[in-house]
């Protein structure tokens, strides 16, 4: 640890190859499931505010086009996490249901955990929509028990 700001750790050894090949597997899984996880949430989100996800609506929060956003569909239906409905819209099954939540509340205990150290809440909202998909479940449990113990 540095004299001047004992809240900095500093790297004790260099990282040896096997922990740096298994860091760079986890970012690159985190990555294939970010995208996965955002649109499940998302879903999740307009069924709870208007009783269905319609593909225009999913396209329009995400800022991306709708073949994109059907591209998805297809990939999130394959995997079982969603079912689409003709003329009806995008129904979340169990499982994705299941995803929604999980990824709704590591999101809500990232952004917390920001909040908690002071970040403002609008930086705290964007920060945690990228974080929450990289927090492992220790630093997860961390930021819990940290929440805890500071009563937020």
């Amino acid at each position: 640890m540095s004299d001047e700001n004992p809240t900095i750790v500093e790297p004790s050894d260099p990282i040896d190859a096997e922990t740096r090949v298994e860091s760079f597997r986890q970012t690159r899984h985190n990555r294939r499931t970010e995208l996965v996880e955002d649109y499940v949430e998302l879903i999740a989100d307009l069924i709870d505010e208007g009783g269905e996800a319609r593909q225009v609506d999913i396209a329009q929060r995400l800022g991306v086009a709708q073949p994109t956003v059907a591209k998805m569909l297809k990939r999130l239906a394959a995997d079982g996490l969603i079912q689409q409905r003709p003329y009806r819209g995008v129904f979340l099954s169990a499982e994705g249901r299941e995803l929604a939540e999980m990824s709704r509340d590591r999101h809500q205990v990232v952004e917390s955990f920001l909040c908690a150290l002071g970040i403002s809440p609008e930086t705290a909202r964007i920060d945690s929509e990228g974080i929450e998909h990289h927090v492992s479940a220790e630093t997860l449990e961390a930021f819990r028990a940290f929440l805890a113990r500071s009563g937020k």
